[in-house]
């Protein structure tokens, strides 16, 4: 995920300049992940797709307004969060509870300077986030492949900062497990 400062100076050339290779940059920055994110509400990758090329379609045409926006990033999410509700919405779906959300983890990130994994190690690693709760999986997502804070996770998903804190702890914690990881005994080191 790009830095916040690049995503403005992106944000700034489409509302300014009508600049269309900032807007496929942008496009092409976020769309995997919104289109993961749509889906785990709508549950196909077709109708998620749309989604979120309705998305980007809206930002264009609404691009001189773009300056307005403070956080893109939160924008694009919360703005694909919207379009799958009204999809199930116009569809006469029931609402999907946090803990039906159906999670699709693109990949995970760690430094390879500070961890060294085997293939065995990353299998542990991907079976133990894929035992997590749906909503657990959702926000360790959205925070450590999307890049998103916690702040705006519990904005996105309507839920306290603290549930947020808790269910990466729980992650962290699993995984942890799964990877035989003692944080006490990294930490006191």
């Amino acid at each position: 995920m790009l830095a916040s400062a690049n995503i403005q100076e992106l944000q700034q050339r489409i509302a300014l300049f009508d600049d269309q290779f900032a807007y496929k940059e942008l496009f092409s920055l976020f769309y995997k992940s919104l289109q993961q994110f749509a889906a785990s509400f709508v549950r196909s990758p077709e109708v998620a797709e749309e989604i979120v090329s309705d998305v980007f379609i809206k930002v264009w045409k609404k691009r001189a307004g773009l300056n307005r926006i403070h956080n893109l990033k939160l924008y694009l999410f919360i703005s694909t969060k919207n379009g799958a509700l009204n999809y199930l919405r116009t569809r006469k779906k029931i609402f999907l509870q946090p803990e039906q959300y159906f999670v699709q983890l693109q990949s995970i990130y760690f430094d390879p300077e500070k961890l060294m994994l085997t293939a065995e190690m990353m299998n542990r690693v991907q079976k133990a986030i894929n035992d997590l709760p749906p909503r657990c999986q959702l926000i360790f997502k959205l925070i450590k492949e999307d890049g998103l804070k916690y702040r705006e996770v519990a904005d996105l998903l309507h839920i306290s900062l603290k549930t947020v804190e808790n269910q990466m702890a729980i992650a962290i914690k699993k995984i942890g497990l799964a990877i035989h990881f003692d944080i006490r005994t990294t930490l006191s080191s």
